[in-house]
């Protein structure tokens, strides 16, 4: 007797066509309208924020929480979540600055340890959540605290000093821009630019969303849901471990304990507020992109204008309940059809 395994081509395609967006959504094009909006008004009432001096730190700023953004999108596509980069970006970082300090280990070297150990943290993530069968949030919760413990034990002491100037070259200094362009920001968008093909070309990226469309059904389908789920967290941890090292890089001879501490929100807000459903299916690593331009836009924009640093994290939240408002309803529009 023979079984003939489920042909995955056709569904996955069909369903990819219901749910790939655009190759600029309308919701990408507001969000840089409201990002124009608020640079030209900023510009108004702070004319130095449109200045070199105060652009090139802001799009430094930017890099990181697009980076990590890129594989929160693939994961939230799936219907997961993963609320432990902030801890998984203070383990990569530290280890990153203790090897360039006491090792005084090459720049490449210290680049690739990074990214591997947060693809180790993240392979660990999907691994939990794919075989696991427990839901996203409580498993990153856990890991989270895990991975705040692992960072604090190999810290040490309060903060990490000396480290060599050479993590310029990701930002920082004249050595970190070509043309007035933060080579961390440069290598993001290439990122950016990779996983918008490959979410949009391949059968990975269909897959992904097919999963979060309807996961029973890309199963039935012959998607191997466990092995793409686990994917999608382990590149978000290689990247992580990337963002990690673009931190540092932006930051001055020394490194604290506070390196990740609240940086899983910045991320979460810019993939939400970018586009990307929270329910999963749908989204792109082009908003998620805009979507962190526009989070530190008004991060920085309220540093810039003197208001207490409160109120940016208040505006970013509202912009997150608008966002995923705006998702639930779409959703529950499209269910009535």
């Amino acid at each position: 007797m023979t079984t003939t395994r489920p042909e995955t081509g056709p569904v996955v395609q069909a369903t990819a066509r219901r749910i790939l967006p655009p190759a600029v959504t309308g919701q990408e094009w507001v969000l840089v309208g409201v990002i124009a909006v608020l640079w030209v008004l900023l510009g108004i009432f702070t004319p130095a924020f449109l200045s070199p001096g105060s652009v090139q730190p802001l799009l430094v700023a930017v890099a990181p929480i697009a980076l990590v953004g890129v594989g929160m999108t693939f994961i939230i596509l799936t219907a997961g979540i993963d609320v432990s980069v902030g801890g998984a970006i203070m383990v990569c970082a530290v280890i990153t600055a203790k090897l360039m300090v006491g090792a005084d280990v090459p720049l490449v070297v210290a680049v690739l340890v990074a990214v591997v150990t947060g693809t180790l943290l993240g392979l660990l993530n999907g691994f939990l959540i794919a075989y696991g069968r427990v839901h996203a949030i409580i498993i990153t919760f856990g890991t989270a605290n895990l991975f705040q413990f692992l960072g604090l034990r190999i810290f040490g002491s309060s903060t990490v000093n000396g480290i060599p100037s050479t993590l310029e070259a990701f930002g920082r200094g004249e050595a970190g821009r070509t043309f007035g362009i933060p080579h961390s920001f440069a290598i993001t968008v290439v990122v950016v630019a990779l996983a918008w093909w490959y979410l949009r070309y391949t059968r990975g990226g269909r897959h992904l969303y097919a999963i979060g469309g309807n996961e029973n059904a890309a199963r039935l389908a012959g998607v191997r849901v466990r092995p793409r789920v686990m994917s999608s967290y382990a590149i978000t941890g290689g990247l992580v471990g990337l963002a990690a090292c673009f931190i540092i890089a932006a930051g001055t001879s020394s490194l604290d304990q506070s390196v990740g501490a609240g940086r899983e929100l910045a991320v979460i807000a810019a993939v939400v507020i970018g586009g990307t459903s929270i329910l999963g299916g749908r989204g792109s690593v082009v908003g998620t992109l805009f979507g962190a331009i526009l989070v530190q836009t008004v991060l920085s924009g309220v540093t810039q204008l003197g208001w207490p640093s409160q109120l940016g994290f208040l505006f970013v939240g509202l912009f997150i309940i608008v966002a995923v408002g705006t998702d639930l309803l779409r959703e529950k529009a499209r269910k009535k059809k």
